[in-house]
């Protein structure tokens, strides 16, 4: 995450500069690292402010996090933040825990800190919604050799989110299968494999290494000696890329 805003920054910083022909600093606030929210501000200051910010696994929750976010934008004379959902599935996190962690924040923002009424915040739709996301995973796949292809999930309890990755998965080429709930890894490895094909290629649809995309691999490796007879190739999470700075300056740009 902070690699990600560091590079967030440059591009900021690129195409303001090139706005106003002239070479602008950063400021680089302070801010928790791992996957989840990215934050920016951008009103009267030249200088591009980036932030990150998680929902889980942080000292502090999340509206803790955007009021002194917001707080640090105020005093670089900003008046507009905006806070793109690092998130690729439309499940309780992005639908429900993360528009309840805003409204505390702004509430916060009105009662304790008179920031509010001077400072918008603007919710903005979830990484995954962008469907330029796809193009990006086509290039993931191209590194990957199979005649069959996976396109494996968290998942989520939330009504509607298997469609939402068998929507994407169809636009690949490939099959669904979800981490946490079903159809599973396992499901859809054997349904595929007593269908003949010998190259399975798995694409693991997160956009960083972590515990669970540990955890995929483990499993794949018990998988593959159950099924000796076809070949398992695991893709890498999306990463830190020029090419997902593209998808993130285009949810930044709306208003």
């Amino acid at each position: 995450m902070a690699q990600l805003a560091q590079l967030l920054r440059i591009r900021l910083a690129s195409e303001q500069a090139k706005a106003t022909e002239t070479i602008l600093p950063t400021i680089s606030p302070q801010g928790s690292s791992g996957d989840g929210d990215l934050l920016t501000a951008n009103g009267l200051s030249s200088q591009p402010l980036v932030g990150t910010a998680t929902l889980e696994l942080a000292d502090i929750p999340l509206h803790e996090q955007i009021v002194r976010f917001a707080q640090l934008a105020k005093g670089a004379g900003c008046k507009e933040l905006k806070l793109l959902p690092l998130f690729l599935l439309r499940g309780v996190h992005v639908m429900e825990d993360i528009p309840w962690q805003v409204s505390l924040a702004q509430q916060k923002l009105i009662k304790q800190h008179n920031v509010g009424s001077e400072m918008v915040i603007h919710l903005l739709p979830h990484l995954g919604a962008n469907p330029a996301l796809v193009r990006l995973l086509r290039n993931q796949w191209a590194k990957l050799d199979g005649d069959a292809k996976i396109l494996l999930s968290h998942g989520t309890s939330r009504p509607g989110g298997q469609e939402e990755t068998g929507a994407v998965a169809n636009q690949l080429g490939a099959v669904a299968a979800d981490w946490s709930v079903q159809p599973s890894l396992w499901e859809q490895v054997s349904i595929i494999a007593n269908s003949g094909a010998k190259k399975i290629a798995i694409l693991a649809y997160f956009l960083f290494e972590g515990r669970i995309t540990d955890a995929i691999a483990q499993m794949l490796l018990e998988i593959q000696q159950r099924l000796p007879q076809v070949q398992l190739n695991l893709g890498k999470p999306i990463g830190v890329s020029e090419a997902l700075i593209d998808l993130i300056m285009d949810g930044i740009r709306q208003k």
